[in-house]
């Protein structure tokens, strides 16, 4: 148990000791873009399909 508390201890400390860098956002492409319209798009046309579909009787 001795052991098992020394390496819990011991394998972090590099990790910590480095800091850590916070990630620099990119800025969002026209193809992230358009691909993010198509699937909105989609997305309520599945709505509005499912809404047909459920309210037929």
């Amino acid at each position: 148990m001795k052991r098992l508390f020394v390496l819990a201890t011991l394998i972090p400390a590099p990790a910590l000791a480095a800091g850590f860098d916070r990630p620099i956002p990119q800025p969002q492409t026209d193809v992230a873009e358009f691909w993010f319209f198509v699937g909105s798009v989609a997305l309520i046309a599945a709505l509005v399909a499912a809404q047909m579909l459920v309210s037929r009787r």
